[in-house]
C-alpha cells in the first residue's frame, strides 16, 4: 500500500551575504516546507529577528506601492507574482523605478490640474448661460446667482499671482487683449461665500473693473465666448496629455512589469528573512524536504554559497516536537497523472497523517467507477471528454483555470462511455447500438455454446414487464461496491492505528478489527440467507450466527477492559459501572446503525443510474413522438439537443456531488479521525 513520501527535517545555517541567494534558490525550486520553529530542534544561541520590519523591507514596499500607482494610472496590468526569470532588485532597478514613477506622477499631476480647471470653467459657463437671457441688468446678477462674477483687466503677472493666492477658491479666466497698456481682460468667478476674498485679492494685484452699461441686460457675449474658448484650450491640453500618457504606457509597460516582478521577489525574500533565527551575521532556516531530494538540495546549496552552508538533517522520530505531538510532519504524495488528478478530493477533506496509508489511489478508482455507473451514456460522455481535453495543458487558454480538473474529468467520462456501451445509450438514443451489441453478444454466445437469442443490450436498467431480476441484480452489485469500499476504509483505519501505535483502537473499536469482523460476518450471513431462501420465502438463521455476531459486539462493548487485560493491567472503570455500560451500549448501537446506513447508502448509486436511464428514455421517447409531425424532424432534433444538454449539466453535477458524498461519508469517515498537514513548500509563484 502506498504511503506518503518520507520527509526529512533540515536546518540550514547560512551567512548574511548568502541569505538572499539561498532564499531565492529555495523559492524557485519549491522544495522546503517552512517548519514551526518552536517545535524544532533549535540552534544554540540563536534568537528570532525582532518582529519590526527591516529598513530594506520598508523601502521595497514603498517602491512596490509607487509602481502599483504608476501602473494603475497608465492602465498597465500589475503582476501579483514574480516571474521565473525575475532577479533581485539592485541600485540600478531602484533608480529606474524612481525615474519611471516620477515621470508618471508628474504627468498625473499635470492632468489632474487641467481636469480640475476644466471642471471649474464648465461650472462657471453653465452658471453664466443660465442668466444669459435674463432681462435683469448684468450688475444685478451678482445678487441673483450662486456665483460672484467680476469682469475687468489684469496683467498676466497679476493673473498668475492671483491664481496662486486664491487657489481653489476662485477661477481667473483670460478673455482676450484690451486696449494698449490696459492689461488683459479677464473674468473672475467665485462662490457667493468667496466673494470678499475674491475682491480683496483682485484689488491687491491692481484689478481694474470694466464698466458694463447700466442698461445692458443679461450676460455679455464676450464673457461666454471667452469661457468657451478657455474650454477649448483645456480640451486640447488634455488631448495632448492623453497622447503623452499613451506613449509613456507603451514605453514603460515592459519596464514596469519587469521592475514590479523584481521588487515582488525582493519583498518575499525580505519577509522570509524577518522570520528566521539569527546570530550576528548567520541566519538559520528550518524546514521539511522529501528525503529523496535532500542530497541534490545540499549539493545545489553548496554550489550557490561556495560551500558556506551548514546542513543538519533529522528524521521525524528524532524531533521532540514530533514525538510529543506539537508538530506534524507535512505530507507529500507522489502519484502518476491519473491518481494525481484526484488528490484535490482527498486534501479538500483533509491531509492524511504522515506515515499512514495514502487513500488517493482508492479514491481515484472508486470515483471513476461510481461516476460511470450513475452517468452512463456514450454520447454524453464524449461531450464531457472533449471538455476534459479542452481544460488540459494543450487545451483552451480560457479554460486554464479548470486545468486541475482535466484528468479526473477525462477519467470519469471514459467510465461513463463504457457504461453507455453496456446500456446501449448514445445521446439518449437506444437504437443506434442495438445492431452492434447484438452481433457482439451473439458471437460470444456462439463461442461458448450459450443457447438463446442474442440480447440487444448487455445491461438493461429500465424495468421490463417480464422480469425485474436484472434490475435487482444491478442494485445488488451497487451494494457490493459499497461493501468493498467500506471494507477498504476499515482496513486502512486498522493499519493506520496500528502504525500509530494506537493498538486498542485498532483491535476493539467500531472501526477497528472487531468492527470489521462484525461487518463482514453480518454481510456474509445476509448473503447466505438470501441464497438459501426456500420456496416459502424464509431463510435460515443458524445458532453459530449468534456467536458470530455476539463475539465482535462483546469486543466492542468491553474493548477498554479487554485491552487492559491483554497489556497486563488491572481493569479500571474510571467513570463508574453505569457510565461504562451506557457508553458500551451506545457504541454498539452506533456501530450497527453506521454499518447499515453506510451499506444501504450505496443503493443511491443504482437509483441515480436508473434516474439517468429514465430521463434518457423520456427524451428519446418525446423526440420519437414528434418526429412524424410536419415539422417533426426539426422539433425532434431540438428536443434531443435541449434534453441532452439538460441531462449533461444537471445529472453531471448531481452525480459528481453524490460520488464526493460517498467518498466523504462512507469511506473517509472510517479512518480520517485526525488530519495531517499538507506539504506546502516555500515558493514565489503560488499559482504554479
Amino acid at each position: 500500500m502506498m504511503r506518503p513520501r518520507k520527509m526529512k527535517r533540515i536546518e540550514l545555517s547560512i551567512l548574511d551575504r548568502d541569505a538572499d541567494r539561498v532564499i531565492e534558490y529555495l523559492g524557485r525550486q519549491a522544495l522546503l516546507h517552512l517548519a514551526d520553529e518552536e517545535a524544532g530542534p533549535g540552534a544554540d544561541g540563536m534568537a528570532r529577528v525582532p518582529p519590526k520590519e527591516s529598513v530594506q523591507l520598508v523601502l521595497i514596499r514603498e517602491k512596490l506601492e509607487a509602481l502599483r500607482s504608476a501602473a494603475a494610472y497608465l492602465g498597465i496590468h500589475f503582476p501579483e507574482e514574480c516571474g521565473d526569470s525575475s532577479t533581485l532588485p539592485g541600485e540600478d532597478e531602484a533608480a529606474l523605478a524612481d525615474r519611471l514613477c516620477a515621470a508618471t506622477a508628474a504627468l498625473s499631476e499635470r492632468e489632474g490640474e487641467f481636469r480640475q480647471e476644466k471642471a471649474k470653467v464648465e461650472e462657471t459657463l453653465h452658471e453664466v448661460k443660465a442668466f444669459e437671457n435674463l432681462s435683469a441688468p448684468f450688475r444685478d446678477l451678482d445678487q441673483l446667482s450662486f456665483l460672484t462674477l467680476r469682469v475687468g483687466r489684469l496683467d498676466p503677472r497679476g493673473q498668475e499671482l492671483a491664481r496662486e493666492s486664491l487657489g481653489d477658491r476662485a477661477l481667473i479666466i483670460p478673455l482676450g487683449k484690451g486696449g494698449e497698456g490696459t492689461g488683459e481682460r479677464v473674468l473672475a468667478a467665485a462662490s457667493r461665500k468667496g466673494r470678499f476674498a475674491l475682491d480683496s485679492e483682485l484689488k491687491k494685484y491692481a484689478f481694474m473693473p470694466i464698466a458694463v452699461p447700466e442698461d445692458f441686460k443679461g450676460v455679455p457675449s464676450e464673457l461666454i465666448a471667452g469661457l468657451e474658448g478657455r474650454l477649448g484650450v483645456m480640451a486640447a491640453e488634455l488631448e495632448q496629455i492623453q497622447g503623452e500618457k499613451t506613449g509613456l504606457r507603451d514605453e514603460a509597460a515592459p519596464m514596469l512589469k519587469r521592475l514590479a516582478a523584481a521588487f515582488l521577489l525582493g519583498f518575499q525574500v525580505e519577509q522570509l528573512k524577518g522570520r528566521l533565527k539569527a546570530l550576528s551575521s548567520v541566519y538559520v532556516l528550518s524546514g521539511w524536504v522529501p528525503a529523496e531530494e535532500l542530497r541534490s538540495l545540499a549539493t545545489a546549496l553548496e554550489s550557490q554559497t561556495g560551500g558556506r552552508v551548514a546542513i543538519r538533517a533529522y528524521d521525524p522520530e528524532e524531533l521532540p516536537g514530533v514525538r510529543e505531538g506539537r508538530e506534524k510532519v507535512p505530507v507529500s504524495l507522489d502519484h502518476g497523472a491519473f491518481v494525481r488528478g484526484f488528490e484535490g478530493v482527498v486534501f479538500s477533506y483533509g491531509a492524511p497523517l504522515y506515515g499512514t496509508i495514502d487513500p488517493t489511489p482508492f479514491v481515484a478508482f472508486f470515483f471513476t467507477l461510481l461516476f460511470g455507473i450513475m452517468f452512463g451514456d456514450l454520447g454524453q460522455g464524449l461531450v464531457l471528454l472533449l471538455l476534459g481535453l479542452f481544460t488540459g495543458k494543450k487545451g483552451l487558454k480560457a479554460l486554464a483555470g479548470f486545468r486541475s480538473y482535466s484528468t479526473p474529468l477525462r477519467a470519469v467520462v471514459i467510465s461513463s462511455m463504457v457504461m453507455g456501451l453496456l446500456t446501449g445509450s448514445v445521446f439518449t438514443n437506444e437504437d443506434l447500438l442495438k445492431g452492434p451489441t447484438k452481433a457482439v453478444t451473439g458471437f460470444f454466445m456462439g463461442l461458448f455454446g450459450i443457447p438463446g437469442a442474442a440480447p440487444e443490450k448487455i445491461l438493461q436498467l429500465m424495468p421490463e414487464k417480464e422480469s425485474m431480476d436484472k434490475l435487482f441484480y444491478f442494485f445488488g452489485f451497487t451494494i457490493a461496491v459499497g461493501v468493498v469500499l467500506n471494507s477498504i476504509g476499515l482496513i486502512v483505519n486498522i493499519v493506520n492505528l496500528w502504525t500509530l501505535k494506537r493498538r486498542e483502537k485498532a483491535l476493539f473499536s467500531k472501526t477497528g478489527a472487531a468492527g470489521l469482523i462484525l461487518f463482514w460476518y453480518a454481510i456474509s450471513m445476509a448473503v447466505r440467507i438470501m441464497l438459501n431462501t426456500g420456496s416459502a420465502g424464509t431463510g435460515t438463521f443458524a445458532w453459530f450466527d449468534l456467536v458470530g455476531l455476539l463475539v465482535p459486539v462483546f469486543c466492542i462493548f468491553f474493548g477498554p477492559v479487554l485491552w487492559r487485560l491483554l497489556t497486563g493491567k488491572r481493569p479500571v472503570l474510571e467513570e463508574g459501572l453505569m457510565v461504562f455500560i451506557m457508553e458500551g451500549f451506545v457504541e454498539v448501537l452506533e456501530t450497527a446503525s453506521t454499518y447499515i446506513s453506510n451499506t444501504v447508502s450505496f443503493l443511491r448509486v443504482g437509483a441515480f443510474a436508473l434516474s439517468h436511464a429514465v430521463l434518457s428514455f423520456i427524451v428519446f421517447t418525446l423526440s420519437g413522438l414528434v418526429a412524424g409531425a410536419p415539422v417533426g424532424p426539426v422539433l425532434a432534433f431540438v428536443i434531443m439537443i435541449v434534453g441532452n444538454a439538460v441531462i449533461i449539466a444537471l445529472e453531471g453535477m448531481i452525480v459528481a456531488i453524490q460520488v464526493v458524498r460517498l467518498q466523504y461519508y462512507e469511506f473517509f469517515s472510517k479512518f480520517f479521525t485526525e488530519t495531517g498537514v499538507e506539504y506546502r513548500p516555500f515558493r514565489f509563484n503560488k499559482t504554479t
